[in-house]
């Protein structure tokens, strides 16, 4: 049997919180209703569809790099790496993995990257919904430690209230220090 593997991940661009992939093995012939690439679906659609993944996948798991990782390997790396811990973490090998995207990383079996897969591959819209909605409930935790950012809102997104924040307060242990908008914010808070 061929197991194919989508992969996608969520939280490349935010300035705060981890990177996190998720891998999907769909079963054959079923049909998910609204699946569709994440940034396609409102929040509330995405945890309905997740769930409807979750119940009809034959396998699927979630991977994370968190900021540290990100500010020492790179925002790319981190994601690969997130995208390899999701496919380890799969409870049955895939034969093939399908990643979202223009590169792939090493995987244990061969591996396509294909662009725009989040909205033609339904594998990887899958992975896209689960990873999306996995770390959104991770920012929203995270918004109960720190509620002076609002992460609950905009996810660790560059948002005008996030910069505000950011500003006022200072990062905290979820900013990403390799990107600039914080690394401005802390040179401007230390006066160099």
């Amino acid at each position: 049997m061929r197991w194919v593997a989508g992969v996608d991940e969520a939280g490349v661009g935010p300035l705060a919180g981890p990177v996190v992939a998720a891998a999907v093995i769909l079963r054959r012939g079923v049909r998910i209703d609204g699946l569709d690439d994440s940034k396609r679906l409102s929040p509330k659609k995405r945890v309905i569809v997740a769930e409807q993944i979750r119940q009809s996948s034959l396998a699927f798991a979630v991977g994370r790099a968190d900021v540290m990782e990100i500010d020492d390997l790179n925002v790319l790396r981190a994601a690969w790496l997130a995208m390899q811990r999701a496919v380890a973490a799969l409870t049955m090998a895939p034969t093939q993995v399908l990643v979202d995207g223009q590169y792939t990383p090493v995987f244990p079996c061969p591996a396509r990257a294909i662009v725009h897969g989040d909205a033609t591959v339904a594998e990887i819209m899958a992975a896209s919904v689960l990873a999306k909605v996995a770390r959104d409930e991770e920012m929203c935790a995270w918004d109960s430690v720190y509620p002076q950012y609002g992460f609950a809102v905009h996810k660790g997104y560059g948002t005008a209230r996030h910069l505000a924040a950011l500003k006022e307060f200072g990062p905290c242990p979820l900013h990403r220090n390799s990107f600039a908008p914080v690394r401005v914010c802390v040179r401007e808070r230390e006066g160099t």
